[in-house]
């Protein structure tokens, strides 16, 4: 079965997590349908998502989406049992190399033994028996017999290995070609289905939206919506000011970030178990994604009050002497929150200050030299010279750039200090109110 090899672009990387969630906010605010159809768009994502194992016809009650899972579990089968013959023709195939090469250097040692052994036994017979030099050559004539029959019993075992494992290796590679061609022919059978449902579907489609009955909303149900009973409350509560509105503006824009994860890991559980391809970027890009998704929400979590916490002591307290406790235990707060910034501004600069030779803006983030100075020795060499290399890169085969990374968590401290001062606004509002 052909594999997958697909290696994400680092720009796509950035477009995704930028557009997509600008995208869904957007879909989010949509009026939302009193009487749900089923949508032919959604119709064809499932179908291009999960049509392997025909979830499509599944979200159109049909019952011949089970027709696809023993293709797709023959699939799954099949490359495991391909991976299991692979490591057999593997081993096999390396005893053969061993066993050749033991020929390659026994045989040659061999004939120039056998060629040399009468030469020496002549030589051996012309000195004086008992003579220094007879022993010697005795000894040359052993070594050229220990050698000819030592190497002629390894090539013995060497011939009777090949000639064992010829019979092996012809049966693993047949075996390996067999499971090979059971993958690839049911991956051509689910490929031929999903083209088949995919020009099916609209029908499809249309034949479940008329079995539909759309039933009117009853009184009860009526005064419980109007009364917002059992519906969610909004976010937008919380807000007050411009930094509430940022921070929930942010911590709703990185909150579909997880939903690129479930379609990158399901990309990834596809190419791994169908296509024997794992790749060599998603696992270090949702784990980055995620790390800047941490980050950024950290002031949303702040504004909205989903940090873990201890309640024991908190939750019973008044308003007043909850904004009390608040303002005193800020204190703590702006250290963690003002060392954060810090130190992130430090690593986004050093991030895009890792050259060959020159680190003028890390010196200055760090205080080492005046803006002076740093704008003094600012060139445009530090742009064209080909032995500096700007911008830190990830050290495994994907390389992508950290210093956008870096920068997010200089974002991220940016909108925890920010969120914390309106915090802070709001406590003493309520300890001058007095309520």
């Amino acid at each position: 079965m052909q594999g997958l090899s697909f290696s994400l672009p680092h720009w796509l990387y950035w477009v995704g997590l930028i557009v997509f969630p600008l995208i869904a906010m957007a879909l989010a605010k949509r009026p939302k349908v009193t009487n749900k159809k089923y949508s032919l768009p959604l119709g064809y994502m499932i179908l291009v998502t999960g049509g392997m194992i025909g979830l499509h016809r599944f979200y159109v009650k049909s019952l011949l989406g089970l027709a696809f899972i023993p293709v797709f579990l023959m699939i799954l089968f099949s490359n495991a049992e391909g991976q299991k013959a692979r490591s057999v023709v593997s081993d096999v195939s390396n005893e053969v190399r061993i066993a050749e090469r033991v020929l390659d250097r026994e045989k040659p040692r061999v004939d120039e033994a056998i060629a040399e052994l009468d030469a020496l036994k002549a030589a051996a017979a012309e000195k004086e028996e008992g003579s220094t030099a007879r022993k010697i050559a005795d000894r040359r004539v052993a070594r050229a017999e220990d050698t000819i029959a030592k190497g002629q019993e390894r090539i013995v075992e060497a011939e009777a290995s090949i000639a064992e494992i010829g019979d092996s290796l012809g049966d693993a590679q047949s075996n390996l070609t067999f499971w090979r061609n059971a993958s690839k022919y049911a991956f051509y059978l689910l490929l031929a289905a999903m083209a088949i449902d995919a020009l099916l579907l609209p029908g499809l489609i249309a034949k479940a939206n008329s079995k539909l009955s759309f039933e009117k909303e009853s009184e009860n149900d009526r005064k419980l919506r109007e009364a917002g009973i059992g519906t969610m409350e909004e976010d937008s509560r919380f807000a007050d000011n411009w930094i509430d509105r940022l921070c929930l503006y942010a911590g709703e824009f990185t909150a579909y970030w997880a939903v690129i994860a479930v379609f990158v890991y399901y990309f990834e559980v596809i190419s791994r178990y169908v296509f024997n391809s794992p790749t060599n970027w998603a696992h270090e890009a949702m784990y980055l994604m995620f790390g800047m998704q941490y980050l950024i929400a950290g002031s949303y979590a702040m504004l909205t009050e989903s940090h873990v916490r201890v309640d024991i002591f908190y939750a019973p307290l008044s308003q007043k002497k909850k904004a009390w406790t608040d303002l005193v235990t800020s204190v703590f707060f702006f250290i963690f929150a003002g060392t954060l910034l810090v130190t992130s501004w430090i690593f986004a600069m050093d991030a895009i200050s890792v050259p060959s030779g020159n680190g003028l803006l890390s010196q200055w983030a760090r205080g080492e030299i005046p803006t002076s100075e740093m704008l003094a020795n600012w060139s445009l060499t530090q742009w064209t010279d080909p032995n500096i290399r700007w911008g830190e890169i990830s050290f495994n085969e994907w390389e992508v750039p950290l210093w956008p990374m870096k920068w997010v968590m200089v974002i991220g401290g940016l909108l925890l200090v920010l969120q914390g001062v309106s915090k802070l606004g709001k406590d003493i509002r309520t300890l001058a109110r007095g309520n």
